[in-house]
């Protein structure tokens, strides 16, 4: 049923009425939307400045972390650097210890070292009754350094009998504690850098078989824990097994046996256990083997040696020993004997037992002083035998007491050395034979280094 036109009326005022209570609650609305658009635009600027100042401090963070990243490199690069010129190695002889070139500053330094000598003998009746003598000892120059990877080092020698060098080489620094050295290096073998304290060494050096030089190639790692080290040597320092005015002592060619070194092959392996703390222990083992040519009979033989080593650093503590052994086995001319070996350095010669056992024990200790001036105290004894294997051969002693003073640039040594069957005391000999009677020195040597 369709509905009538007075219900239409009713319905359309109504809608009427309702449309305009409508229109009346939106316009309030409306007009407060209207009256909030300026602070609408306000924030959207305030926005828009935070954005741009967000994104400067941004760039400002990226120059930051470029420049951070900067920092670190250039700290890995000196860590590398640190890490190439580092060591652990502390000399038995800290203030007169011969360069070693590693760890050196860019650069040559030139250095030198002037000492004068006090000694007096009781197997010398002039040195007793002048009360001893006094001299000039030694004058030398030496150079060490390190251009990019290249290393050099050497150093030369003016006594006042004679002149000799006493070690040059040039090396290479591959980095991560590996070099390589060629030219008159040091042979490795036993205690290093020295198988003593004292200014007079022990026997092992006039065995040679001690801070010895000769000529020829050499290889070193040293790193963390380890150090070994492998050369090849040609022969002598000076090539030339005749000449006697050289400083390390090797079979030399005078006398009725005249043997020279060639073709050595050299190695050494040590370990450092508890390396970088104040108690360490180096323990280490040597071996050599090489040629012996004879120039009488054109004909070649052999020698070879070898050894073990403690060097124990504690605190204040230094103890160090060796045991080892040698043989020499010439091609000597017929009627010449073969159970000695003359060697020979600054100009002299004596016979050494051709086969023989040797033993070290040494002993140091750093004394602590608040002196004005006195950098170091260190007293020691250093004691070395040589036990040799010909039918009733003496055996061959030495012993030394004393101390070493550092004080500003010079270094003192005070010693009382005493030998048995020891050469240059007395009567006493490295091979057969010799004197079974204790000999004293009382030895003082001053030297200004620079």
């Amino acid at each position: 049923m369709r509905p009538s036109t007075s219900f239409k009326r009713v319905c359309y005022g109504l809608s009427c009425a309702l449309l305009a209570v409508g229109l009346i609650l939106i316009r309030p609305v409306y007009a407060a939307d209207t009256s909030q658009q300026p602070d609408i635009q306000s924030l959207r600027t305030q926005i828009q400045q935070l954005r741009e100042r967000v994104r400067a401090l941004e760039g400002r963070l990226r120059e930051v972390n470029a420049l951070q990243e900067r920092i670190r490199k250039l700290e890995s690069e000196l860590a590398q650097q640190r890490a190439k010129q580092g060591g652990d190695q502390i000399a038995a002889k800290e203030a007169a210890s011969e360069p070693e070139a590693k760890g050196k500053p860019q650069g040559v330094k030139f250095g030198g070292a002037l000492r004068f000598n006090y000694s007096w003998k009781d197997f010398s009746e002039g040195a007793k009754t002048r009360r001893g003598d006094a001299g000039l000892d030694i004058f030398r120059i030496n150079a060490d350094g390190k251009i990019d990877d290249i290393l050099v080092s050497a150093e030369y020698r003016f006594y006042p009998y004679m002149s000799a060098i006493h070690h040059g080489w040039i090396g290479y620094d591959f980095g991560g504690g590996n070099q390589i050295q060629g030219g008159i290096t040091k042979v490795p073998f036993g205690l290093l850098p020295y198988a003593s304290h004292n200014y007079w060494f022990g026997i092992p050096f006039y065995i040679g078989l001690a801070d010895n030089y000769d000529t020829g190639l050499k290889y070193v790692h040293d790193r963390g824990p380890w150090n070994a080290q492998l050369a090849f040597f040609k022969n002598g320092e000076l090539g030339d097994a005749a000449n006697l005015e050289r400083y390390s002592y090797d079979p030399v060619a005078v006398g009725a046996a005249r043997n020279e070194k060639t073709n050595t092959l050299s190695a050494r392996l040590a370990y450092t256990f508890g390396k970088g703390t104040q108690c360490h222990h180096e323990l280490g083992a040597s071996g050599q083997w090489g040629e012996l040519y004879n120039r009488d009979t054109n004909d070649t033989g052999h020698d070879w040696a070898a050894a073990g080593h403690l060097d124990s650093r504690c605190g204040r503590w230094n103890f160090q020993l060796e045991l080892g052994r040698y043989e020499y086995h010439p091609r000597n001319p017929a009627g010449v004997p073969d159970d000695t070996v003359t060697l020979g350095a600054y100009l002299g010669s004596f016979p050494i037992a051709a086969r023989a056992k040797f033993a070290v024990a040494n002993v140091a200790y750093v004394v602590p002083v608040n002196w004005p001036h006195v950098k170091q105290i260190t007293c020691y004894n250093d004691f070395s035998m040589l036990d040799k294997d010909q039918a009733g051969a003496s055996k061959s002693y030495l012993n030394t007491t004393g101390c070493g003073v550092g004080i500003g640039p010079t270094f003192t040594y005070i010693d009382i050395i005493r030998g048995r069957n020891m050469i240059y005391f007395g009567n006493g000999s490295l091979a057969g034979g010799g004197s079974n009677d204790w000999n004293t020195r009382v030895n003082i040597n001053i030297g200004y280094y620079w």
